[in-house]
């Protein structure tokens, strides 16, 4: 790396996670994503080699099998693998938001059944909310859930999926009701469930190894143990679980923008022009100097709102800037990453053009910063 990051952690295990977490990155993940990329495939391996090492359950209550930890130590953990791998990053954010939808809605029975094996590493999870026509707009959302006898059964299409065909189970938002704010349910659903089927993967920009894919439900059926909490909560439940979600996405958006710049110090310390070293010249110096604003912006941003969230404090406003304002710097970065690398920084020979395409998507998903901005100034003018 180019940079260094000089971390304050909570704790001595805290810095033992994350120097395990950078050691995975550095020497198990880093070497494959080339490739991988390439060949848009699955990584499997490496998710079962995060869930081996403990670093799929560091938020949860060990109770279950989680790690026990703060979320700021979970969420610089996040950011180290996306350093490395965004496509992971984005699945190890995904997969602890179904495991959060879990956690703080379900029974005990759920719980019981369902965390160790989510959080052990031997499940990865989907979160199925967005739809062809209902995105940032969740009371849109038309995939029904009609109660018949102990089951219910499942009609609908899920659109832009995570982990899409390759997870194990799918947190899915169905409609029980018309009622646009009360008429939506959360359910676990088994990945081998009948009536289940998905799309082709999407061809995508960037994030090749994430694959996003439909979820179609055609009469499946699930039993009604697998409800996550109540009947009709399932609005309150996604949206309180996209600001933890949020924040996964802006530690991924942090760690796309410093794997972005730790390259382009190690291209301006080595790439030649006019006799020396182009990190030489103080136009460039300023560049970088931008850039490294821009990554310690967004890691302050998302360390803030999770230290509330740990505190048991309000952060969803602060999940909201951290959101924006990690995408935001990671879309800046990358771009001028790939300004620092000159003509080779727009070939594929360098890895900096996958990182720009990597981050773009930062700014969609998981709300758009569109969303963000309202959410945001909405909290402000309460």
């Amino acid at each position: 790396m180019g940079t260094t990051v000089d971390r304050l952690l909570p704790s001595e295990e805290a810095t033992e996670l994350l120097a395990l977490a950078r050691e995975i990155a550095t020497k198990e993940l880093a070497p494959q994503v080339a490739e991988a990329e390439e060949r848009a495939e699955f990584p499997a391996a490496a998710y079962r080699l995060l869930g081996r090492a403990g670093l799929l359950s560091l938020p949860f209550d060990e109770e279950h099998g989680g790690g026990g930890q703060p979320y700021e130590v979970y969420l610089q953990v996040v950011e180290e693998i996306a350093t490395a791998w965004p496509s992971v990053g984005v699945g190890t954010s995904v997969h602890a938001l179904t495991a959060t939808v879990v956690a703080a809605n379900a029974s005990q029975e759920v719980r019981g059944a369902w965390l160790p094996r989510m959080l052990s590493g031997d499940w990865l999870g989907a979160y199925a909310l967005s739809e062809p026509q209902a995105g940032s707009d969740v009371s849109g959302i038309r995939t029904a859930a009609r109660r018949d006898g102990d089951d219910y059964v499942l009609k609908g299409v899920k659109q832009w999926i995570s982990n899409g065909s390759c997870a194990d189970y799918y947190i899915l938002f169905a409609r029980t009701a018309e009622d646009p704010k009360r008429g939506l349910s959360a359910f676990v659903v088994p990945a081998d469930t009948a009536g289940m089927s998905f799309g082709a993967p999407e061809k995508k920009m960037g994030l090749h190894c994430d694959v996003t894919t439909q979820v179609i439900f055609d009469d499946a059926r699930v039993p009604a143990a697998n409800l996550i909490g109540e009947e009709g909560a399932g609005m309150k439940v996604a949206l309180s679980a996209l600001d933890a979600g949020r924040l996964g996405i802006a530690a991924v958006a942090t760690g796309i923008a410093h794997g972005a710049l730790a390259y382009a110090v190690e291209y301006a310390k080595e790439r030649q022009q006019f006799g020396k070293p182009i990190g030489e010249f103080q136009g460039l110096q300023f560049l970088l100097a931008d850039m490294a604003a821009e990554v310690e912006r967004a890691r302050a941003s998302y360390l803030h709102a999770a230290r509330l969230k740990d505190a048991g404090r309000p952060f969803s406003r602060q999940a909201s800037i951290a959101k924006l304002t990690a995408t935001d710097a990671a879309m800046r970065v990358t771009t001028d990453a790939v300004q620092v690398l000159g003509g080779n920084g727009y070939t594929r020979e360098y890895p900096v053009e996958r990182m720009m395409r990597d981050a773009k998507v930062t700014q969609i998903f998981e709300g758009t910063n569109q969303i963000q901005r309202m959410v945001i100034g909405r909290d402000l003018l309460r």
